[in-house]
């Protein structure tokens, strides 16, 4: 008797915040969901795909490659948008080099710089531009990313910033382009729900489970482009120039 009352015991596990920032597989199963139904979050994952209903639309099994009867296998989806924050991203070399070094130069050499940088759009831990707006998950979370000022559509792969200047190059120098992109994160959970089932004179009653995987989207921050032209990422040029 006491081994059974054991395995029908219930069980709470417990995210522990660190795992977010060590990268750590992270899952949530709320007192509902007891240890036998433990999923990793891939498989969290695959049910939210699998799910009649995501962020609030109503779904078929064609709309993830199912068939009639594979069914759902789970009711309930949804993205919960818990974090957003923007930060600059790595500096990156944007142009050639241009240099003034031969050795009879006496003044700074005038050229027409040209450069250009390109960071990726939507980058998530479980979801990513990959998987399109029509198939995959990544098309759900256009709706919290697009709620935030200045971001891209998130099916589109990548954003590029870019320009072309007049600069002078002092005598003895190199010149290059950098760039730092500004870049933001939204951090949110993917919350899965298989609603309770009364018996019937086929299946026994089980109770409502719940099940959650967080995740993590970084992307670039979107400048308005001009007359209807795509955005472009925001972020800070800089001209660096190096000794011959």
């Amino acid at each position: 008797m006491a081994k059974r009352r054991l395995r029908n015991r219930k069980v709470r596990y417990v995210a522990i915040g660190a795992a977010l920032a060590t990268g750590g597989a992270v899952i949530t199963l709320l007192p509902s969901a007891n240890a036998a139904d433990a999923k990793t979050p891939d498989q969290i994952m695959t049910m939210c795909e699998r799910s009649a209903v995501v962020n609030g639309e109503q779904r078929s099994v064609e709309d993830f490659g199912g068939a009639f009867a594979d069914g759902f296998q789970a009711d309930n989806c949804d993205y919960v948008e818990t974090n957003f924050e923007t930060f600059d991203g790595p500096t990156e070399k944007a142009s050639i080099d241009f240099p003034n070094c031969e050795p009879n130069a006496t003044d700074p050499a005038k050229v027409s710089l040209t450069w250009s940088s390109t960071a990726a759009q939507g980058q998530g831990k479980y979801v990513s531009t990959q998987q399109g707006a029509a198939g995959g998950l990544f098309g759900f979370l256009s709706g919290s990313w697009s709620k935030h000022k200045g971001t891209l559509d998130m099916t589109v792969k990548s954003a590029t910033a870019g320009d072309t200047e007049a600069r002078d190059v002092p005598v003895g120098k190199v010149l290059h382009m950098e760039f730092t992109p500004k870049l933001q994160r939204m951090t949110g959970e993917w919350r899965v729900r298989i609603d309770a089932r009364e018996q019937t004179t086929v299946l026994p009653a089980s109770p409502e489970q719940n099940f959650v995987a967080p995740d993590v989207v970084e992307g670039p921050v979107i400048l308005p482009g001009a007359a209807g032209a795509p955005g472009v990422v925001d972020g800070t040029s800089k001209a660096v120039l190096e000794d011959c």
